[in-house]
């Protein structure tokens, strides 16, 4: 960098970055607080569910080279923070940035008094279409939490496709999860289901073609990423719309996607994706050259939800966002509006929330429970067994009847 920069562009008007903090709240997420000189506060999120300790590795590094930076030079801190690292993207830094990211857009929206889809270009909808989680990890009893998620206000839910699967399975495993579908549907919602990456290609081509009669909302991560030449392959076959993303983390991560006619709905996550800079890029990218739409992916807290409703708001090819209220990584005690000041304004209303109007992202963090929560968490205070200090949630380990290892 020339060293007449060393902290970046300032202006005569700039209100450098005077701290960077983190914090682990339970159920499993990474809260980002950024503060200026000012005293503006902006609120980020950066979980990375199961590498909580490597995301907060990386903030170490973010930490030591953006305070004293302008808190208005969004997108200069975000080229910074991608472009001078000799080795870029992947999951851990990208989480990073995106927590970083999100909160200097909420300084931003609060020095100016606006939220954040005003600075954004302005809304193109008045509200956004939300799905919450049914089901769990292996989906059962799922028409009795769907009848609950549609007491709640949703129109539509996701669920996992199966469960541990194999690459070839007995007949009774594609009936299983048509019949889920057919519970779902019963009770008037759509219904999205999520393969997660856990089916191999012989099997997902006869799921496919089985569920086609019974028009999913869309088919998540048919198969592992890495796969868009076979994912195309699956999606030539199909009039099931196509969804992925989740585990991308950049715009060129999505191209080969995209490129490839893989794709009907990308699902970036702003907690993952770069945050707000980097999935409006991904989105009009999408949307400009591919007519692809966007349904930001969140199984994740407050503030990530609120920076991808941000992005709804704004973005003509918005389709649907995801939403954790229930979700089963959550408790009752820990859940999506815990740590909420204003948990009214994710209220959902004929599957709909309204536009957040609030400064910044919208959100008022309740900053004195999650200093409490990140301290006992920490501490392996009361109420924090030993496996669920702070970072410790794990991916399940699943392993079939042979004892060879499955995906989760």
């Amino acid at each position: 960098m020339n060293a007449s920069y060393p902290h970046g562009l300032l202006s005569p008007s700039s209100d450098p970055i005077r701290s960077i903090e983190t914090f682990y709240v339970r159920p499993r997420w990474l809260f980002v607080r950024v503060e200026t000189d000012k005293g503006i506060v902006g609120w980020g999120e950066a979980t990375l569910e199961g590498h909580t300790e490597a995301v907060e590795g990386a903030f170490k590094s973010l930490r030591e080279q953006f305070v004293g930076w302008d808190s208005a030079g969004i997108e200069d801190i975000w080229q910074a923070a991608y472009r001078l690292r000799f080795y870029r993207g992947g999951p851990v830094l990208m989480s990073a940035i995106s927590g970083l990211d999100i909160a200097l857009w909420d300084i931003k929206g609060k020095t100016l008094g606006v939220p954040v889809w005003q600075l954004l270009g302005g809304k193109v909808r008045n509200k956004c279409r939300c799905y919450s989680w049914i089901g769990g990890d292996k989906p059962s009893d799922v028409r009795t939490a769907a009848l609950a998620r549609k007491e709640q206000g949703f129109t539509a839910v996701k669920m996992n496709g199966v469960e541990m699967v194999d690459w070839l399975e007995s007949p009774t495993i594609i009936e299983d999860a048509i019949q889920r579908v057919k519970d779902v549907q019963s009770v008037g919602l759509d219904v999205g289901l999520d393969f997660h990456g856990r089916v191999h290609r012989p099997l997902a081509k006869q799921l496919i073609r089985a569920l086609e009669p019974h028009r999913p909302l869309f088919i998540e991560e048919p198969l592992l990423p890495g796969h868009p030449n076979e994912i195309a392959a699956l999606h030539a076959n199909t009039s099931i719309p196509i969804a992925l993303g989740e585990r991308l983390f950049t715009r060129h991560d999505f191209r080969p996607y995209l490129e490839s006619g893989a794709v009907d709905i990308i699902q970036p996550d702003l907690a993952h994706a770069g945050g707000i800079s980097e999935v409006r890029r991904i989105a009009a990218m999408a949307d400009t050259a591919y007519d692809v739409g966007l349904a930001p992916h969140c199984p994740l807290g407050p503030v990530a939800l609120a920076a991808c409703l941000q992005i709804g708001f704004s973005t003509p090819n918005f389709v649907i966002c995801e939403m954790s209220w229930g979700m089963h990584y959550n408790t009752n005690e820990f859940d999506l509006l815990t740590y909420l000041l204003n948990p009214e304004i994710f209220a959902v209303r004929d599957g709909m929330v309204g536009l957040l109007t609030g400064a910044g992202i919208g959100v008022e963090v309740d900053e004195e429970r999650v200093r409490a929560e990140d301290r006992k968490w920490r501490e392996g205070g009361e109420g924090i067994g030993s496996e669920e200090k702070a970072g410790r949630w794990r991916n399940p380990v699943w392993r079939g009847v042979d004892g060879g290892l499955r995906e989760w």
